[in-house]
């Protein structure tokens, strides 16, 4: 499952209200493409529908079939307040024996969110992001926090560089549900690649533990 950031298509700075004529054979291009290179991919890609549009993230298996659609519930700022119209139902999916869920960017950073997708079951959960400076605690501290208090692995994979007077803060990572990184990337672009764990961690804990106190909460 390839993870890509937040409305990388066109670009987090680059999105439109008005909706553009080939939107439609974008989202079909893509399926083609995870068909080809046999690839699953979750995306992030404006979502224009009747007249409104939303941050979504949109998940392919790889053999193009769509999984599940997103909408970003927790809008960061005025800019994306003027621009999407905010979801509001959680998604999770199942792939290759396993429950994932879908999260955007500044929802991650909230544990009602997190919480509420590992109480549905979820054990991985996919957030692309486009988090900027000075908000590099964020990738640092809130992230594996919110992996590890949910017992949940989450893949956060943000943009790199600058964009429109944005200078992105990289860092993107895959945390294991004790909170480590099972794979890590610096302010650098690159490909960060990770088997899920199962059972313990690396570190000698027992990652079933956090899950099951979420019966209780």
């Amino acid at each position: 499952m390839l993870v890509l950031p937040e409305a990388f298509l066109p670009g987090y700075t680059a999105v439109v209200r008005e909706r553009p004529e080939a939107w439609d054979q974008v989202q079909a291009d893509i399926a083609s493409l995870c068909r080809r290179h046999r690839v699953a991919l979750t995306i992030g890609l404006p979502e224009y529908v009747e007249g409104r549009l939303f941050n979504s993230a949109h998940a392919f298996a790889h053999d193009g079939t769509h999984l599940a659609s997103y909408r970003k519930i927790q809008l960061f700022g005025p800019d994306e307040h003027a621009l999407y119209t905010s979801g509001d139902a959680y998604v999770t999916f199942e792939f290759k024996g396993k429950r994932f869920g879908l999260l955007i960017c500044y929802d991650a950073e909230f544990p009602e969110h997190v919480r509420h997708l590992a109480k549905l079951g979820a054990e991985v959960i996919l957030v692309p992001t486009a988090n900027m400076m000075p908000f590099a605690n964020v990738n640092q501290i809130l992230i594996p926090a919110r992996a590890a208090e949910n017992g949940v692995t989450i893949v956060y994979a943000n943009y790199c560089g600058t964009s429109t007077g944005l200078e992105y803060v990289g860092r993107s990572a895959i945390h294991g549900p004790d909170g480590y990184p099972l794979g890590a990337k610096g302010t650098g672009e690159g490909l960060l690649i990770a088997e899920l764990p199962d059972g313990w961690s690396e570190h000698g804990i027992p990652l079933s533990s956090q899950r099951d106190d979420l019966k209780h909460l």
